[in-house]
């Protein structure tokens, strides 16, 4: 539990919000003092490798389903424990879930990809089967721990991004999620409007003004949270994340949300006018 969940990260967690606090006395000293506890995770690699690969194009329902099938059909038997009742026919019915461990490189070396899509994988199934050659030609989860002590961010993202069905945002998740690399920010469309909303003057018109996220504007958006929260960026990062869920709303101050919604406000406002001045010149 203290590896998985992190609990003796050395600074301590208190510590970390603390120090981003000090860094950004106006929103992340708000949203740490709301919202208390958000910690990453440290996954087994191999598990956290191939369940980005089921998370392309899908949802998190039809995730959760394709990994415990995976888990069940693969993997090894844990523990059976008792589930809740359910009342039928004013019977009692008693039941029980089983759960199983994520299978190992070893354990998934005869699966095929005809397996995986009668498990519902589809195209990703294809990615699955390539992800496990290339991983098992590199050295397999020898090759992934090796990361974990890797220095450089990018040179991991750079690793990771060799793999089929993985690009620089799933990289960068799977290194701060699995492989110790903290100051890896994964950075998608929501973090880079985030980053032009809050960090102000310190963005360039390039950032400003750029139609899609390139790789270059992703490592300008990475180095600006970077630069801010030196210390464990990418646990900074995902609190300012998190604070962005609807579920979290209620937790932050009032006058936040406000300028939250006023700022989407603004900016679907601007889409929109561009969008009809597109359409205008179209008909010319």
């Amino acid at each position: 539990m203290n590896d998985y969940f992190q609990l003796d990260t050395v600074p301590s967690l208190q510590d970390l919000y603390q120090e981003w606090s000090k860094n950004d006395a106006n929103r992340m000293a708000q949203i740490a003092a709301c919202i208390p506890g958000v910690r990453m995770v440290r996954q087994h690699p191999v598990e956290c490798l191939f369940s980005f690969l089921a998370s392309s194009n899908n949802n998190i329902p039809r995730i959760t389903q394709l990994l415990s099938n995976f888990r069940q059909s693969f993997g090894t038997k844990l523990l059976s424990l008792p589930a809740r009742q359910q009342i039928q026919d004013d019977n009692a019915i008693s039941s029980c879930v089983t759960l199983y461990s994520f299978p190992t490189l070893e354990q998934l070396e005869h699966v095929t990809e005809q397996d995986l899509r009668d498990m519902g994988w589809g195209y990703r199934a294809k990615y699955v089967m390539q992800t496990k050659q290339l991983l098992q030609t590199l050295g397999g989860l020898e090759y992934l721990m090796r990361l974990r002590e890797e220095s450089s961010h990018a040179k991991v993202q750079d690793e990771l991004i060799q793999f089929v069905g993985i690009g620089r945002k799933v990289a960068d998740c799977i290194s701060l999620f699995s492989l110790d690399q903290t100051n890896a920010i994964p950075v998608d469309v929501h973090v880079w409007n985030m980053a032009r909303r809050d960090f102000g003057p310190t963005i360039s018109n390039q950032l400003c003004q750029a139609k899609s996220l390139t790789p270059t504007l992703y490592k300008m958006v990475g180095d600006l949270f970077r630069a801010r929260y030196p210390t464990h960026a990418g646990w900074a990062h995902s609190l300012l994340f998190v604070a962005e869920l609807p579920s979290f709303r209620p937790m932050l101050p009032p006058d936040m949300v406000i300028e939250m919604d006023e700022w989407r406000a603004k900016e679907a406002k601007k889409k929109a006018a561009a969008k009809a001045i597109k359409e205008s010149l179209k008909g010319k």
